[in-house]
């Protein structure tokens, strides 16, 4: 199974948030850093719709644009993504 993809930006506080949550709650990702590969840009851009960072995409479960506390809303709303990344809703 493939891990969860996640696009930052380096240097992007929100990023830096984003990556300290998911090492906290023992996540393993993809990190794909859109500032440093910018040849990954589009990849994000098809994903999300934008070009806005941290992004989260884990098969068809995309959280683009986000803070945490809005990442641990959308998997309150998502239960079934929560249980498929291993994280509590």
């Amino acid at each position: 199974m493939s891990k969860p993809i996640l696009y930052v930006k380096q240097g992007c506080p929100w990023c830096e948030d984003a990556l300290k949550y998911f090492s906290e709650v023992g996540l393993e990702l993809e990190l794909i850093d859109v500032r440093t590969d910018p040849s990954r840009m589009p990849e994000l851009e098809k994903v999300s719709g934008q070009s806005k960072t941290p992004t989260l995409k884990n098969g068809d479960f995309i959280v683009a644009d986000f803070d945490v506390d809005e990442f641990k809303q959308a998997l309150r709303e998502n239960p079934e993504e929560a249980k498929k990344l291993g994280l509590s809703a």
